[in-house]
């Protein structure tokens, strides 16, 4: 099937610039929905019913369909469901849901704009500091004021604490244990013999004599490397708590600045934590470059394990205090110097580097969404002029339509976020993908090449060390954790370039945390952030001073969205139904599924 993109055309840079198709059919959704698959009403069958459907279709008596309900050791909100040939040993098809609806962009509506940073930061303890400076973000840009460089700075700063805190959870505490004795014993014998005289290679950094070892200090519970990540939380945790008054759920945080007292006091408490968590990235990296190499080595097949197309998508994060000034008109350009890199890359080659790019390409399908689809176009372009899409955020309203779970209807409470018509997946992986391939990033610490990067840590109880991340062949489940490893030293490194830059402002005596600002009666704003899983952007319009309409779009609406008008899967879909399946297992009732849960969590929805 060809899915049509929206028309591209190039600038004198070689960068992607959207436009509009033709007056009759501007975004070619007239096309599109011509040609759409029929949705089978929800009343038709019940889920007995459905999947004998579904086996037909599949035309093979050995199909059947598999569920996980909730998703454990991840969001309780996840579930997802695959069509299973258990004699070819397949995924035929797949669907991941949200089983919740959030509600916040609902709850907001008529509030007092300045409201929406308490409000939005409930959407999730672990990245509520990353909505809370989305939404500030958002507000700031339809204000029309820009924080003070050391306002700028606090705030990166407990962005990077939240985001080591989170990496840390995940890969020790969620889909660390999936790699783990008590795991991989029960799931692949031979793999498991192999590991027990399997040496490491970096042993020197985590003391781990053989692949065995670490991964029985992976168990959960009782492993040291367990106990070891939710002390090393903590640290994190109490950084994040520091900057953002408490945590979770930020109290200092508001349009304009943060209400903390920045002293030289402070930024050296934060000084102190920041060097352990860098010690910690050193034998975090070494382990995971130990478990991703023993598993390429024992089994080749492993990195087809969540295996998806090369589409990722980051709206990058950590921005130049002396040159963010917040507005839609220069986010190109600011948003071009932040410490990672933001960015689209389609089929392994990136389209675009500037923030109004990937704003304008954003399109939200509710086709297979517990969604009503809304109707009208109120912003045809965004306020530089660049055409919109109707099923983009700014146009989006949300009117929830629940209704029974249906395979080939409606079954997720998550629109199909894509970009330019394309699925996309974002997270570190993305993150450092489109930083290393854009080659854009100035920092004295970290530095991309087009196909890595590097990352400088310095000597502190540990060694100096240099970290060398290198684009991988496929994005697949592993090197999703492995880049997640990796990112742990890059945040430390960006949290310590943001201590050198608090302490020369405190020294020349900017000492400013907050920019006075007034509520216009009409406006337009969005905030391009990111959290632990992805992107993250808040789009607010503003009316009559008060909260005419909110989205929040995460990094769950692009990773695990639902099919779009085309029957087109999200990336969480698309790389189970990628996934072989290597576990031992003699019958359909001997099935863990353990290939296909690494590759969800991977994603760390």
């Amino acid at each position: 099937m060809v899915f049509k993109n929206l028309p591209i055309e190039m600038d004198a840079s070689g960068q992607a610039r959207l436009r509009v198709g033709g007056p009759a059919d501007p975004f070619g959704l007239k096309d599109l929905l011509d040609r759409r698959p029929a949705l089978r009403p929800d009343s038709v069958s019940p889920p007995a019913e459905d999947a004998d459907w579904i086996e037909r279709e599949a035309e093979t008596a050995n199909a059947q369909i598999i569920r996980f309900e909730p998703l454990t050791r991840s969001s309780r909100r996840i579930s997802f469901k695959a069509l299973i040939d258990f004699e070819q040993r397949r995924v035929l098809d797949a669907r991941v849901s949200r089983n919740e609806h959030w509600g916040l962009d609902l709850a907001v509506l008529g509030a007092t704009p300045s409201d929406a940073v308490q409000l939005t930061s409930r959407m999730s303890g672990i990245s509520s500091g990353s909505n809370a400076i989305a939404s500030s973000m958002a507000l700031e840009m339809s204000f029309g004021i820009a924080p003070p460089p050391l306002a700028i700075i606090t705030r990166g700063l407990g962005a990077a604490a939240e985001l080591i805190g989170a990496h840390t959870r995940h890969l020790f505490i969620q889909a660390g244990i999936d790699y783990s004795e008590a795991a991989v014993s029960r799931t692949s014998f031979a793999l498991w013999e192999r590991a027990q005289s399997a040496p490491t290679k970096r042993a020197e950094l985590h003391g781990f004599a053989d692949i065995a070892d670490l991964m029985r200090q992976l168990n959960p519970v009782d492993g040291h490397l367990y106990l070891e990540a939710l002390h090393l939380m903590r640290t994190a945790n109490e950084v994040a708590t520091l900057i953002f008054g408490k945590y979770p759920h930020p109290s200092s945080l508001f349009p304009g600045g943060v209400g903390i007292v920045a002293n030289k006091e402070l930024f050296n408490q934060i000084l102190a934590r920041i060097n352990q968590l860098i010690d910690y990235a050193k034998k975090v990296t070494a382990i995971w470059d130990d478990l991703a190499d023993f598993f390429f080595e024992a089994d080749p097949q492993f990195s087809q394990v969540g295996h998806s197309p090369a589409n990722m998508l980051s709206t990058g994060i950590w921005d130049d205090p002396m040159l963010c000034n917040g507005s839609l008109a220069g986010c190109g350009d600011w948003g071009e110097q932040r410490l990672s890199t933001p960015g689209v890359v389609v089929n392994g080659r990136i389209r675009t580097t500037r923030l109004f790019d990937l704003n304008a390409g954003i399109e939200q399908f509710p086709d297979h969404s517990y969604f009503e689809q809304w109707q009208g176009h109120p912003f045809e372009t965004d306020p530089l002029g660049t055409p919109l899409s109707p099923l983009h955020p700014w146009n989006r309203q949300t009117i929830p339509a629940p209704s029974q779970n249906n395979w080939n209807g409606r079954y997720s409470w998550e629109t199909a976020a894509r970009w330019d018509r394309e699925p996309v997946e974002t997270g570190p992986l993305a993150r450092q993908w489109i930083t290393a391939q854009a080659g854009k990033l100035r920092n004295e610490f970290i530095h991309s090449s087009g196909s890595s990067i590097e990352i400088d840590l310095p000597r502190f109880q540990m060694p100096a060390q240099r970290l060398m991340w290198h684009l991988p062949v496929r994005p697949n489940a592993i090197e999703r954790n492995r880049a997640r490893a990796y990112h742990i030293g890059y945040c430390g490194m960006i949290a310590l370039t943001y201590l050198l830059r608090a302490f020369n402002c405190l020294q020349k005596g900017e000492k400013a945390t907050s920019t006075p600002f007034r509520v216009p009666q009409n406006a337009l704003g969005v905030g391009f952030w990111e959290d632990a899983t992805g992107a993250l952007l808040h789009h607010i319009e503003i009316s009559g001073g008060r909260i005419a309409n909110y989205q929040i779009l995460t990094a769950s609406s692009w990773l695990g969205s639902p099919q779009d008008a085309l029957g087109r899967p999200g990336p969480c879909e698309q790389a189970l139904i990628n996934t072989p399946l290597l576990e031992q297992f003699r019958t359909s009732e001997d099935f863990t599924g353990i290939d296909l849960l690494r590759t969800i969590r991977s994603f760390d929805l």
